[in-house]
């Protein structure tokens, strides 16, 4: 019997529910273990803001988008936090184990704290499917999905109107969103941060299309660099982590495409639609698998690792495998879609 903490921090996903259920209830059917959830995140740890988890709380949730718990990108080990205050309000609260859920930051600030000695479980979470060691992160399936269907719609109005449209999707550092969304949309152009197109072959592949009668399609991750750019476009500051607020790439390549083709160009960016709603099916099922084994982890003390899917397999790894570098696209990857460009 272990007292559990649980918390959600950073972006919301759809699929967080689904976990908080699944360690409750396979914490409280195995061992009859006692939860508490920690609001918005890691904010909720420094400021011991609190909710009990029980059966009737998570009963009906898995299907909900976004998270009971709610979020935050607060920074446990910024200004008001450190490691000892963590350690601290843990041990007031009777916590034996915390289990942090979320992406890149959420995991990298896990890693220092349980490298001083907090027992923490990691359980991978971002839509943008770009942590290392775990095959897939559930939220990436549904934000592919939304994001396919909004490109669908904006591929007839193109159609209408004989305009190119360009939609910007999510991603940060990693194409994985716009590539696949892109191949399911039969986008004419995909503009990924892993390859550095320049704004002539863009305008080309935009051209070819428009030559045929057709209404050119562009999907841009919004951590896309052209050859002619210095760094990823961003107007909004930096969070919590000192990470660049993404957006706006898509906006600022329209008037530059319409310019050099001729060619009426619009830009939507889908932004945080892509995490909102209700989580696929594939995604519910991969965040019960995740909570289930996170409960797992816990009672075999297996402190500092991180749950993970490979293939089709539910495994264990070290907190600083997932972190030791970003997941991107591969070439041959990307080549498979290039060949339909244009």
């Amino acid at each position: 019997m272990a007292h559990i903490g649980i918390l959600t921090s950073g972006g919301d996903c759809p699929g967080l529910n689904a976990v908080i259920r699944a360690c409750v209830l396979c914490g409280i059917r195995r061992s009859d273990d006692t939860f508490i959830g920690f609001v918005d995140g890691w904010r909720g740890v420094l400021d011991r803001n609190t909710i009990d988890l029980d059966w009737m709380s998570v009963r009906g949730i898995s299907k909900l988008g976004g998270t009971i718990l709610g979020t935050s990108r607060t920074n446990p080990l910024g200004e008001g936090g450190g490691i000892e205050h963590v350690r601290t309000n843990l041990k007031a609260l009777g916590v034996d184990v915390l289990i942090a859920i979320g992406g890149e930051g959420t995991l990298a600030a896990a890693k220092i704290l349980s490298d001083a000695g907090i027992p923490i479980i990691g359980v991978p979470k971002t839509v943008d499917n770009d942590l290392s060691a775990t095959d897939y992160t559930f939220g990436f399936d549904t934000a592919v999905e939304i994001a396919t269907e909004a490109i669908d719609r904006l591929k007839t109005t193109g159609e209408s109107h004989h305009r190119c449209m360009i939609a910007e999707v999510m991603g940060r550092n990693a194409g994985w969103i716009a590539l696949h969304a892109g191949m399911a949309t039969s986008a004419h152009a995909i503009l990924i941060p892993e390859q550095r197109s320049n704004l002539a072959e863009i305008c080309e592949w935009v051209q070819k299309p428009f030559r045929r009668g057709r209404a050119p399609l562009i999907v841009v991750a919004e951590g896309f660099i052209s050859e002619e750019m210095a760094q990823p476009h961003y107007a909004r500051g930096l969070d919590a982590f000192n990470r660049p607020r993404f957006g706006g790439i898509g906006e600022r390549l329209a008037p530059i495409i319409e310019e050099r083709t001729g060619i009426e160009t619009r830009a939507t960016t889908l932004g945080h639609i892509q995490r909102g709603g209700v989580p696929s099916a594939s995604d519910r099922v991969l965040a019960t698998r995740l909570g289930i084994a996170a409960v797992g982890a816990v009672h075999d003390r297996d402190w500092g690792s991180m749950v993970a899917v490979r293939a089709t397999d539910i495994v264990r790894v070290n907190l600083a495998e997932a972190l030791d570098s970003l997941k991107t696209v591969p070439q041959q990857r990307y080549d498979e879609a290039a060949i339909l460009f244009g």
